[in-house]
């Protein structure tokens, strides 16, 4: 991680003070670097020994990044990783902006590596997160959507760069395409299981722990699987609360709505799903040989679902 740390100071830099401004100020904030570290730990596995995984996991990390700088713009958040948001810093147009510099800039990277697969993968990558967040736009304030549709967002807006980080991770390792499939199925499935507890937290985390505000969620009128299974399992007042306080992003009721997501299950129902997310990542990396890398890759499912923050 410091050689990709040295990788991304060195391809931040631009001739555009603001763009180094408002590109340090969010990669400095510095964040899990879950998807970087997957790249690293998958191509390690499979015994790589180049260097071209440090670029891809800068590269995964730019597009990640340029996805949150327009995520909060969208959801008109204020923070993030315990600091104030870019657009709260420096306004809209300039977040917008610097994360096409961040998207451009890791095209630019990629075509670097000289590799038609990798453009590819992260290509495809970046077009179903694009699909995932206007799903995502869709869903805002409806009440009525299902848990598929909901997971269908989870796996096109999350879980998507998680499976590309992973994949690509094993293709410069010169594995095979059912081991680069497998690699997928991990990506897929413990960035399912990170989101998922992502949601759990918004009801029931510390903001301190979390790097942002609790009730977030509901404020931007997202019905996420907590609200979803309220609205199929809980009574009708509940659910005539959680209707209009997802049309309007109403977060003045959120203690109410914490109480009867509390008392419905709804919270221990969506770790279940994380937690079955998570097995389903370790049963797809158990073929891999023994090493510390698979060992890293296992403690972090266990990890996806038993952290606080």
């Amino acid at each position: 991680m410091v050689a990709v740390n040295q990788v991304i100071r060195q391809q931040l830099y631009s001739e555009v003070a603001l763009v180094n401004q408002i590109a340090e100020y969010i990669i400095s904030a510095g964040g899990k670097r879950i998807r970087p570290v997957l790249v690293l730990l998958i191509a390690n596995a499979y015994g790589y020994q180049g260097k071209h995984h440090f670029d891809l996991a800068a590269i995964v990390e730019f597009i990640h990044t340029a996805t949150l700088l327009h995520d909060d713009v969208v959801d008109e958040s204020s923070l993030r990783r315990g600091r104030q948001t870019a657009n709260a810093m420096f306004g809209n147009a300039a977040s917008v902006l610097v994360g096409d510099f961040l998207y451009s800039r890791a095209f630019q990277m990629m075509v670097s590596i000289q590799s038609m697969r990798v453009m590819q993968i992260l290509a495809d990558a970046t077009n179903v997160i694009a699909e995932g967040e206007v799903l995502q736009l869709l869903n805002m304030h409806d009440p009525d959507v299902s848990e598929e549709r909901y997971l269908q967002v989870i796996r096109s807006k999350t879980a998507k760069l998680f499976e590309a980080a992973a994949e690509i991770g094993a293709l410069i390792a010169g594995a095979n395409d059912a081991q680069i499939s497998a690699a997928g199925e991990y990506g897929r499935s413990i960035g399912t299981a990170f989101q998922l507890i992502d949601d759990v937290l918004d009801y029931s985390g510390n903001a301190d722990d979390i790097g942002k505000n609790v009730g977030d969620d509901l404020r931007e009128g997202k019905p996420t699987l907590p609200l979803i299974y309220l609205m199929k399992n809980g009574s009708d007042a509940e659910r005539q609360l959680v209707r209009t306080c997802i049309e309007q992003g109403d977060e003045s009721q959120f203690n109410a709505i914490l109480q009867a997501i509390t008392d419905s299950g709804a919270l221990e129902y969506t770790r279940n799903k994380a937690v079955t997310a998570a097995e389903l990542a370790r049963q797809s990396v158990a073929d891999l040989p023994e090493s510390a890398y698979k060992s890293a890759l296992l403690a972090l499912t266990q990890f996806a679902v038993t952290r606080n923050h």
